[in-house]
């Protein structure tokens, strides 16, 4: 645990001023950051009868609000801090215990919701040192979320189970709010999308293929240490953080346990489900468009070559490169791909050292990056349901 005191010194020290609890010496931490929510009580309860005396759990609220916050964002979230101290008095016990922070005035560059997960999670990190549990875990909920009865539960085992695990990723399915239909429709697509990306990174070879959701997943502390702790970015901090953590060692997914995010629209991160499912209401025909499977089949052709790749010179490796699609071909000359296999070879004695080393060049960014490329010249964007069609059979 040496290296995680070096961690913190690193942290601004301001955001870890308080300290969790440490009367309870906490096996769980559930960090749930909250900004103008009106529905929290409705997570905390459903969290309250997840928990088992053979377990201690401490779930921390991170309530927060910016210098661009208006009044009634700042008084909404103290409410919530005082709902919170109230639903506490009436519910903690000996081995489960709900704590409020509340954050005002946090700085434009990097209010937000990673921040505020970012914060919650240091905190963890500091409590799991302070109380010497080398072996804690941190779970990442959202403040719009129910959870099925096995949540707290279902986690905790999968710990204790599997060996060295670094995270889990649990299942989800969203509630609409207010029983919109349009809404129903556009977030039943955006799932599927979810999951299609996922099965098609699947089959592509690429090895971090699980989905990547804030309100879903949880991460040992040792590993979220050694990744460098949760970014700070204002959408999106979940998939840049997994990414990382899917790269350093086993992760699982945990099929029958799920969270139950809020579907609804936002315009408070750039992107992700809100803006997502404006996009797809949008739409005139109200379709998700999307990657074409195509573009998949062309990324797999040049994945699978990997293994040929290992120990040979350039001009082999430009070679096979140069019988491949067109958009590849342009995508790695545009993006230097040819310098990161180098690379790899360079500083791998091994084929499997050589297989990470080149996942960590090609990682999920750079495939994102290729499809949205490609799909500019080479490929059409097209409905959802179409390519899904395309992909039924292959796993």
């Amino acid at each position: 645990m040496k290296q995680w005191q070096s961690y913190l010194e690193r942290q601004k020290s301001e955001y870890l001023q308080t300290k969790y609890p440490r009367d309870l010496a906490a096996d769980t931490v559930v960090v749930i950051p909250c900004y103008d929510e009106k529905e929290l009580r409705l997570t905390l309860q459903d969290l309250y009868p997840c928990a088992t005396p053979k377990t201690k759990t401490l779930v921390a609220v991170i309530i927060n609000s910016s210098v661009r916050s208006g009044r009634e964002v700042v008084l909404q979230n103290r409410r919530t801090y005082e709902e919170v101290i109230e639903f506490a008095a009436e519910n903690n016990t000996d081995t489960l215990r709900f704590f409020p922070l509340i954050f005002e005035n946090l700085p434009r560059k990097h209010a937000g919701v990673g921040l505020a997960r970012k914060i919650g999670m240091d905190l963890a990190v500091e409590h799991f040192l302070l109380t010497q549990n080398p072996e804690g875990i941190i779970i990442s909920l959202d403040a719009d979320c129910t959870v099925s009865p096995n949540f707290l539960t279902g986690i905790s085992a999968a710990y204790r189970q599997t060996d060295k695990l670094c995270c889990t990723v649990q299942n989800f399915r969203h509630r609409v709010e207010n029983n919109d239909p349009q809404l129903e429709n556009a977030i039943r697509q955006y799932e599927q999308y979810i999951r299609y990306f996922s099965q098609m990174l699947r089959f592509v070879g690429f090895p971090y293929y699980l989905h990547t959701i804030g309100s879903a997943f949880s991460v040992a502390a040792d590993a979220y240490v050694r990744v460098g702790g949760m970014g700070r970015q204002q959408g999106g901090e979940d998939f840049y953080f997994l990414q990382k953590v899917f790269a350093l060692g086993r992760a699982e997914k945990l099929d029958n346990v799920f969270a139950y995010p809020m579907a609804r629209h936002s315009d408070r991160i750039p992107f992700g489900t809100g803006p997502a499912l404006q996009k797809i209401t949008d739409e005139p025909d109200g379709q998700m468009k999307t990657y074409h499977f195509d573009s998949f089949l062309v990324l797999k052709e040049f994945f699978d070559l990997r293994q040929s790749f290992f120990k040979q010179d350039v001009e082999f490796i430009k070679q096979k490169i140069s019988r491949l699609h067109p958009a590849i071909i342009e995508f790695s000359e545009k993006s230097d791909v040819l310098s990161g296999i180098e690379d790899s070879n360079r500083n791998s004695a091994t084929y499997p050292a050589f297989e990470k080393r080149f996942f960590h060049h090609f990682n999920a960014f750079k495939i994102i990056k290729y499809l949205n490329s490609s799909h500019q010249k080479f490929f059409p964007y097209d409905n959802l349901s179409r390519q899904i069609e395309k992909s039924i059979g292959l796993f």
